[in-house]
């Protein structure tokens, strides 16, 4: 057993500055393979062997009224289709805007370009606003969330009616829940060198899927810090519950919290719902992940074949299986591969391998006014390099709900004092393995700084740090004391807080007029495309949409 001074761990040079008694235990045993992996990384030739990867973000915001309640009117025209404008579409609702950056190698050109969606749309809202947070604004029942339309084409009439079916599996309010997806690929220049240090003879696009299916292991291992250190979903309107308690406890007058809570967003509440017990998809290898998806998108489900598929000619749902596609599948973590036109994505992952991942844990900051900021981005910029260098061995079967209890403990109960976690089967103190995995980042943080004389992600990483030290830092005990301090409802609060991030977009100065000028440009492009689409779909050769939906689905 190991045990280190903290001051060192965080040490650039690995000595302590100071003299300095304290001692603890860092970790229960040393993994060899990564430190070997580390090592040979830092003595590689090119320093910049983690440098340069790309960097995405999806971000949703329900568009509320200027008293804060769901939007009800239709998706903008000046923002364009939602079908096929890639930069600004819609999630599940017709209120829950989606913005798409592309990829960048910049944190903060990716910030930037957020920010300008963020003042093309507040330009085009009128008295609308994007609600602040991910817990939703006040919702009177499931029939108050409006469903997002498509168009008439078999493409946009099928998203709809998925919908459809999420709202009859897991109710629309549900669906009201906005969140923040950070999309990365490592650089091209990584993988042959990944390659040497696992002592690897498959290449090519087999070993880069190898390698991202290591750090989806390891993410499903220690994702849980993720929700300690960015949740920011502690509380909720008390009309999110229609009633219920459901273990939380009232904060003040129509809020309610879980006194300890990082994120109810991906706890039971949010997405992290039973409804999805049974799906168990393995990410053990592309195969298995594969095949897994495509079984629970072909295996009848009764209690959804008994909400009706097809009732009196109008659909209810793609079909009654346990998914109907596979985006119906909720994880911290995808996969994914950009897809062509018409391809579902495991068949993209099939043909091709992995691309990137997508990390879909983050809840939406109403601390930022983007959302979202570089410290964040950057930390988990580090931690993916983390997943993929440890030692990650396949998930045994009976593993998978162990990990799955840590994730749900930290957004119920992060915060808790003295709070315990399972690890290979012994119980261990959160802090300390949240304190491990920060030191183990300390040499990751250094490879991504080299030539940057801010050190950006070392710096963020000592400001993850201090939220280890003190509960106080993290978001979500930030949001509840000024809940507690200020008095206000958490849906007053979140008002409050999206006025104020309305008056900084519109009044931010001077606007990027160019980039502007492109959104306003792709927002009539999009309008065009989609009228080509349904024109095409109305012609004597295209397929029903029974059969498009047949042909889709097989």
């Amino acid at each position: 057993i190991a045990t280190r001074c903290r001051t060192v761990a965080r040490a650039p040079s690995g000595r302590c500055p100071r003299r300095c008694r304290e001692q603890r235990v860092t970790r229960p045993s040393i993994d060899r393979v990564f430190e070997r992996r580390l090592a040979e990384l830092v003595n590689y030739g090119e320093r910049n062997a983690l440098q340069g990867g790309l960097k995405g973000v999806e971000k949703e915001s329900l568009r509320v009224t200027s008293a804060g309640r769901i939007a009800v009117t239709p998706h903008p025209r000046a923002l364009g289709s939602a079908l096929t404008n890639e930069h600004i579409t819609t999630d599940y609702s017709e209120a829950l805007l989606e913005f798409v950056t592309p990829a960048f190698t910049e944190s903060w050109e990716l910030l930037q370009y957020l920010c300008d969606i963020h003042q093309f749309v507040y330009r085009h809202l009128g008295e609308e606003l994007l609600w602040a947070t991910s817990m939703p604004c006040a919702l009177d029942d499931d029939a108050s969330v409006p469903i997002a339309q498509y168009g008439s084409s078999n493409i946009g009439r099928m998203k709809t009616i998925y919908r459809h079916g999420l709202g009859l599996r897991y109710g629309r309010m549900m669906q009201a829940i906005s969140g923040v997806h950070f999309n990365y690929s490592f650089p091209a220049h990584f993988w042959p060198i990944f390659q040497d240090l696992t002592r690897t003879r498959r290449g090519g696009a087999d070993f880069v899927s190898d390698g991202y299916f290591a750090l989806l292991r390891n993410y499903r291992r220690y994702g849980w810090l993720v929700l300690y250190l960015f949740g920011v979903s502690p509380a909720l309107g008390e009309s999110f519950l229609q009633g219920r308690a459901d273990g939380l406890e009232p904060l003040t007058p129509g809020t309610l919290c879980g006194p300890h809570a990082t994120s109810l967003r991906m706890s039971d509440l949010g997405y992290r719902n039973k409804s999805q017990a049974g799906v168990d998809i393995s990410v053990n290898s592309l195969e298995e992940y594969v095949r897994d998806l495509e079984r629970a998108i072909g295996t009848p489900h009764p209690p959804y074949e008994r909400l009706g598929v097809r009732v009196d000619g109008e659909y209810r749902q793609l079909n009654g299986n346990l998914l109907q596609i596979e985006n119906e599948y909720y994880s911290f973590i995808r996969p994914k591969r950009v897809a062509r036109s018409g391809e579902r994505p495991t068949k993209a992952l099939r043909r091709a391998g992995v691309e990137y991942v997508e990390v879909r844990a983050l809840d939406v900051s109403a601390f930022d006014p983007v959302g979202v900021n570089q410290n964040k981005l950057r930390f988990l910029e580090a931690f993916l390099a983390f997943c993929i260098l440890k030692d990650s061995a396949p998930i045994e079967r009976g593993e998978q709900p162990l990990l799955d209890a840590n994730h749900h403990i930290i957004a119920r109960r992060g915060r808790e004092p003295g709070l315990e976690l399972l690890r290979d089967g012994r119980r261990v103190a959160m802090r300390d393995w949240a304190r491990e995995i920060l030191d183990s980042m300390q040499g990751i943080c250094e490879l991504l700084d080299e030539g940057d004389g801010q050190r950006a992600h070392t710096a963020s990483l000592a400001v993850q740090a201090a939220k280890i030290d003190d509960v106080a830092l993290t978001p979500s005990a930030r949001l509840l004391a000024e809940l507690r301090t200020g008095g206000e409802s958490f849906l007053e609060m979140a008002l409050r807080i999206s006025r104020e991030h309305k008056s900084y977009f519109l009044e931010l100065y001077p606007p990027n007029e160019r980039r502007l000028a492109e959104f306003a440009g792709e927002a009539e492009e999009s309008l065009h495309a989609q009228q080509a689409i349904e024109r095409a779909d109305r012609e004597p050769q295209a397929p029903p949409f029974d059969v498009y939906l047949q042909q889709y689905l097989c």
